[in-house]
């Protein structure tokens, strides 16, 4: 079995072309219901994610067929421990791959868009091209939207505020600051224990629940951040994304990027004439996130999100299983 790999700002997407496991379903959202009860899906996704072939942060994707000829691809996102909703690092990382293998032509300048299919929705990557290069990619995600604001909890850190918004997934907001945390690596352990506390707290509460689409529910992950600022007219905030169990997210965290922009749009922060969002990851790197448009989702003000990165091919693999091997599928060590 081959994979092609690639990060994005950091953070690991394994793509898998051509699952060896068969993947059923009419449309991508019913696919992911299927392989999260399938034990040759998940099988797959454990032997591609944990070692000694993946690692507990790993991250990726099996294509399957779109919903209709409207989209150019379709795609079953999973980590650690399942199989998400959304995935902004993974989608623009899917857009280069799509140019790089020529699934979708592009120009050797200018743009083209690779539109794919994924469990919360049809989303697009744009990708921008100069001189035969691709130089950036515009993640264009699903209406993203504010669920619940200023819950308190209580946690191991004293009393924290937070804010739950959707941007493809279900995030829990709070400002590590206001908790005695800065989003570096010191506080690496600080923060994955923290954000884990604050998933268990609201997991299975009203605030997790998804207005319209059932599949949707839980909080997918928190985001921990600190603000910085506004830099050269951007809202400058640096965050960690703390997913699933306790993974995470390198990059600046995609459809957590939408969710901040969201909330921010709320606050009237953001706008769709500017200005925009710099957002930092705990290595450093960088998304640029836009509200490219005002509308209504959910029965509640809903923001069009753009998230703006690059991603890098990092190598292309061939997997194998000795059949003597008794550490298949491996293991996760956290």
């Amino acid at each position: 079995m081959s994979t092609t790999d690639y990060h994005t700002a950091g953070e690991p997407f394994r793509i898998v072309a051509d699952p060896p496991v068969a993947l059923p379903g009419v449309t991508v959202a019913d696919r992911r219901m299927r392989a999260l009860n399938s034990p040759d899906a998940q099988g797959l996704r454990e032997l591609l994610c944990f070692e000694p072939r993946g690692h507990a942060d790993m991250y990726g994707g099996f294509l399957v067929p779109p919903d209709d000829e409207g989209a150019d691809l379709g795609v079953l996102f999973w980590h650690k421990d399942g199989f998400s909703t959304a995935c902004g690092h993974g989608t623009i990382a899917l857009g280069v791959w799509a140019v790089d293998t020529g699934l979708v032509q592009a120009p050797r300048d200018g743009a083209v868009d690779v539109v794919i299919d994924v469990p919360s929705g049809r989303v697009t990557a744009r990708v921008h091209r100069d001189r035969g290069r691709t130089v950036a990619v515009d993640f264009i995600n699903v209406p993203s939207y504010v669920l619940a604001r200023d819950i308190v909890l209580s946690t191991s850190r004293g009393n924290v505020a937070v804010t739950v918004s959707y941007g493809g997934a279900i995030y829990a907001g709070i400002d590590a600051t206001s908790v005695g945390l800065a989003v570096n690596p010191s506080h690496y352990r600080d923060l994955i224990a923290l954000g884990r506390e604050v998933k268990e707290a609201l997991n299975d509460s009203e605030h997790a629940v998804h207005p319209s689409d059932p599949r949707l529910s839980g909080i997918y992950g928190t985001i921990l951040h600190e603000d910085l600022g506004v830099v050269d007219g951007q809202v400058h905030q640096r965050n960690v994304t703390v997913f699933a169990d306790g993974e995470v997210d390198r990059s600046p965290c995609g459809s957590g990027t939408c969710a901040r922009l969201a909330v921010l749009a709320e606050q009237g922060r953001v706008a769709p004439a500017g200005p925009s969002m710099r957002h930092e990851s705990i290595v450093g790197s960088l998304f640029t996130g836009t509200v490219v448009a005002t509308t209504t989702a959910a029965g509640r003000p809903a923001v069009v999100p753009q998230v703006t990165g690059m991603a890098y091919r990092t190598g292309e693999h061939t997997f194998v299983v000795d059949p003597a091997d008794s550490l298949v599928p491996g293991f996760v060590l956290r």
